[in-house]
């Protein structure tokens, strides 16, 4: 287990620097009041899913992992977004979320009710329910290596401040106050980042060799200026000069550690980031091609298309697609 106490203070401004990179914000939250039994499958889409609970219970069920109890005041956070259910009780019949009746509270914010008048609202049980985009950028590899569900519960011995927020959430849930779906939505993102930065800092369950670099303080000074500087003009003797070391020691322990070689991380990185400031941000190809060190775009399209796999126009296409009007 990674001690953080045991954290020098260039360790943690190595990991602070690149934690910066993280992107993580609700696109889309569902206030869900149901009355049991109830069952709610969420297809698998493109962004996390958080959830949670402000008021009963529910059980998380996803595939390949034992069914996950969740009460009153838990949060949990699903990464990569792959189908799950969650349900009153095992066994109960499962409703796509679609398939509801929801009423728009405001932009980005619906309400879900699905609840028996016959049955006191003390009985029910209410979810906050959120689809987040997360992107970390410059932690690319970290994304697949998270669990397929990652819980707030495990967090609250290290990091008891938590507790307040939890205890915000649940009142906000439990009232109808002017407001609430604002203040519920950014409480959210704040907790579900908490959550990634808890893992991140408990070692990412000791997989990842970008954390072991980012704590070894010559290497983690070659990924910080990596992150800083992605289009500056890398090669490997300047990256090994950064680390003090000769070209080959430099090689060998970047490849090492890391997992794959020096050039190939530069190229990966700025691929990841091409791909959000063409796609999301709007940016012309040519001025993030210049951006990112590439004198030819016809260069910087064959690196794009061998690391995302499409060509740099059909990442715009398909945001202007998802998003009308986004684009620049």
């Amino acid at each position: 287990m990674y001690d953080r106490n045991a954290e020098t203070p260039a360790e943690r401004d190595a990991v602070s620097e690149v934690l910066l990179g993280m992107r993580l914000r609700g696109a889309s939250y569902s206030r869900l009041r149901l009355t049991p039994p109830f069952g709610l499958r969420l297809p698998e889409g493109s962004g996390a899913r958080f959830h949670f609970i402000g008021q009963g219970e529910a059980v998380l069920l996803l595939p390949d992992m034992p069914p996950r109890r969740l009460g009153a005041g838990d949060a949990v956070l699903i990464p990569r977004g792959h189908d799950h259910s969650l349900l009153s009780a095992p066994g109960v019949a499962v409703r796509d979320i679609a398939s509801y009746t929801s009423q728009t509270l405001c932009k980005a914010f619906c309400e879900i009710r699905d609840c028996n008048a016959e049955t006191c609202r003390t009985l029910d049980t209410t979810i906050l329910s959120g689809v987040m985009e997360l992107d970390l950028l410059t932690m690319h590899p970290l994304i697949a290596l998270m669990p397929e569900a990652m819980s707030v519960g495990a967090l609250l011995d290290r990091q008891p401040e938590m507790r307040a927020m939890l205890a915000a959430m649940e009142a906000e849930m439990a009232q109808d106050r002017p407001g609430s779906a604002g203040v519920l939505a950014r409480l959210a993102d704040v907790i579900a980042a908490l959550i990634v930065r808890g893992w991140v800092e408990c070692g990412c369950d000791e997989a990842s060799g970008v954390i072991t670099a980012l704590r070894d303080p010559r290497l983690a000074r070659v990924l910080v200026a990596l992150h800083r500087e992605p289009g500056r003009d890398w090669d490997v003797p300047a990256m090994a000069s950064l680390m003090g070391a000769s070209r080959s020691v430099f090689s060998e322990r970047f490849t090492a550690i890391v997992g794959v070689s020096p050039l190939r991380y530069v190229t990966d990185l700025r691929m990841r980031l091409a791909a959000q400031w063409i796609g999301r941000d709007g940016e012309a190809i040519a001025a993030v091609a210049h951006r990112l060190g590439y004198g030819s775009q016809a260069a910087f399209a064959r690196a794009f298309k061998r690391v995302i796999g499409v060509a740099p126009g059909h990442v715009r296409r398909m945001n202007a697609a998802q998003h009308p009007g986004s684009a620049g």
